[in-house]
């Protein structure tokens, strides 16, 4: 009887510990669980391609096909949200939660588009899609890295026809 009070205490203090230091959506998947993703999903940018010249602040759109955008913490099959990747020479784990960086920013909210100010030089951007936990998805699913060139001396954005 003493044992299982004991149990049962842990669990409720870890319980405890683990819900005040740290919203349960921030938490990592137990072990290397990694959401399934959709076959043939796939994500890309709108608004840009590799060897654009961009002013230092220009807008990022987000493409997604085949699968759903979900606010971070949502556990729903077959969506996620975006992460850019902003010149990222080696790849994070894919095992882990995305960390939240300058060169990794979450949009967790569900954002499909962004606007991003730049130093002036070539940098380069990918988008990567994670789950309800920022863990990338089974297979990841990834954009191609593209490299643009901020410049002030850049053309202005074309206006969107409508």
């Amino acid at each position: 009887m003493k044992f299982r009070y004991l149990m049962i205490s842990l669990l409720l203090i870890g319980t405890q510990a683990v819900s005040a230091n740290e919203p349960t959506d921030k938490l990592p998947p137990t072990g290397t669980h990694r959401s399934p993703s959709s076959e043939g999903a796939s994500v890309g940018f709108a608004s840009l391609k590799n060897g654009d010249v961009v002013l230092p602040t220009f807008t990022v759109k987000f493409m997604l096909s085949g699968m759903g955008i979900a606010p971070a913490g949502s556990k729903i099959d077959n969506t996620g949200h975006h992460h850019l990747l902003i010149d990222v020479v080696d790849m994070p784990d894919m095992d882990q939660p995305l960390p939240a960086t300058d060169h990794i920013r979450h949009f967790g909210k569900a954002q499909t588009e962004t606007e991003l100010t730049l130093p002036e030089g070539e940098h380069t951007l990918q988008l990567l899609f994670a789950d309800y936990s920022h863990t990338p998805h089974e297979p990841p699913v990834m954009s191609d890295k593209i490299t643009i060139t901020v410049s002030a001396d850049a053309p202005p954005p074309k206006a969107e026809e409508e």
